[in-house]
């Protein structure tokens, strides 16, 4: 099967999973905020996770945890679009904006970004116009309410069912807005307005959430659903974050958004090794 999805400077095959790496340019998000907000640190670690084995790496300037407060757009705009001019002409990885605001979308494309992750799937106002006009793809992602509520007792008659048909209906605006579908891959959105079982169901009936046979993007890394799951804080999440992201890559994610490029790489490079007979 070839599953490509195609981005401002290129095609990203991704029949077989690849990982993105995330790159907080923030003071708050749950993992690592802080650690990146000097322009300089933010260029040197998103080339490490290049190396690492990162096929995209995924710059965020507003934090989406649960309760996050919004950023002021010139706020966003300082923190994310000086990384994203330095990094472009360095790396052959593909550089992913995690953002919702159409003026960050159109001054992120014009300084180099492939591809634009949005929590909101292009709703807010100008969205879908801001990324018609650019190159970049799009990751249309599931929300229930928003970041400041979203955990606040979200309920589904049949998550399976209101995921897919979210996404259904989110592409069928990219469409109408003249976005080429070959652009769009999906995410299920875990942790954004589910409980525990749903992101357990989600995660076990993944392949059900696909849409236009597009790609599916899954961001588990290091989440509340893996503490949860092992008992343990934030900072050792990483062996759960992994037997996590493998079990997404095997029920069918094709783009694994993670903190531990590294270790997701070799677990990856074990997984085709047993699955497809590649030494």
């Amino acid at each position: 099967m070839s599953l490509v999805l195609r981005c401002a400077s290129g095609p990203l095959e991704c029949a077989r999973p690849v990982v993105m790496g995330v790159l907080n340019l923030t003071p708050d998000s749950f993992s690592d905020g802080g650690e990146y907000l000097d322009p300089q640190a933010a260029l040197e670690r998103a080339l490490a996770l290049a190396a690492q084995g990162a096929a995209l790496i995924d710059l965020g300037g507003e934090s989406t945890r649960p309760g996050a407060e919004p950023v002021p757009l010139d706020e966003e705009l300082r923190r994310v679009i000086a990384v994203v001019g330095r990094l472009r002409p360095l790396t052959r990885a593909l550089i992913s904006i995690d953002t919702s605001k159409p003026e960050v979308m159109r001054a992120a494309a014009a300084a180099g970004a492939d591809l634009i992750n949005d929590v909101y799937a292009l709703r807010a106002p100008g969205a879908l116009a801001a990324l018609a006009e650019s190159n970049c793809a799009v990751c249309l992602m599931h929300m229930r309410g928003e970041p400041r509520t979203m955990q606040q007792s979200p309920q589904y008659a049949d998550v399976i069912g209101e995921v897919r048909t979210f996404l259904e209906r989110r592409i069928e605006a990219c469409r109408a807005a003249g976005i080429d579908e070959a652009r769009i891959a999906i995410d299920p959105g875990f942790g954004f307005g589910k409980t525990l079982e749903h992101n357990l169901t989600l995660l076990r009936r993944l392949e059900q959430i696909r849409v236009a046979g597009r790609p599916i993007l899954v961001g588990l890394s290091r989440k509340s659903m893996i503490g949860a799951l092992t008992g343990k804080g934030t900072p050792e999440r990483v062996h759960g974050s992994v037997a996590a992201a493998l079990l997404a890559a095997q029920n069918g994610a094709n783009i694994l958004r993670v903190h531990d490029v590294a270790a997701t790489v070799d677990a990856l490079q074990v997984l085709a090794a047993v699955t497809d007979g590649r030494q």
